[in-house]
C-alpha cells in the first residue's frame, strides 16, 4: 500500500498515511485535531543511485504525474 501525506486545513498539520490507491483523495480524518478538512498533499521523493566510476549521485523526484519530472503546466510544479 502506498504512503500518501495530507494537509490539515484546520490545525496546519501534515500527516502521513498508508492507504489504497483507490482512496488517495476519499476523505481522511487528520491525525492531529480530528478535522476531516484534510487534503492530500504533493510529496516529493530523492533516491541515490552509483553513477560512472561508482560516484553517487542524487536523483529527485516528485511533482504530478503528467510531467514525468519535466516542465509541467499541469500542476506548476515545476
Amino acid at each position: 500500500m502506498p504512503l500518501y501525506e495530507y494537509d490539515c486545513e484546520d490545525c496546519r498539520t501534515k500527516f502521513d498515511a498508508l492507504r489504497p490507491m483507490s482512496k488517495a483523495d476519499a476523505a481522511i480524518q487528520c491525525k492531529n485535531c480530528e478535522s476531516m478538512q484534510t487534503s492530500r498533499a504533493i510529496s516529493l521523493v530523492a533516491a541515490f543511485s552509483r553513477g560512472d566510476g561508482g560516484t553517487s549521485q542524487a536523483v529527485a523526484g516528485g511533482g504530478c504525474g503528467g510531467c514525468a519530472g519535466g516542465t509541467c503546466g499541469t500542476c506548476g510544479m515545476h
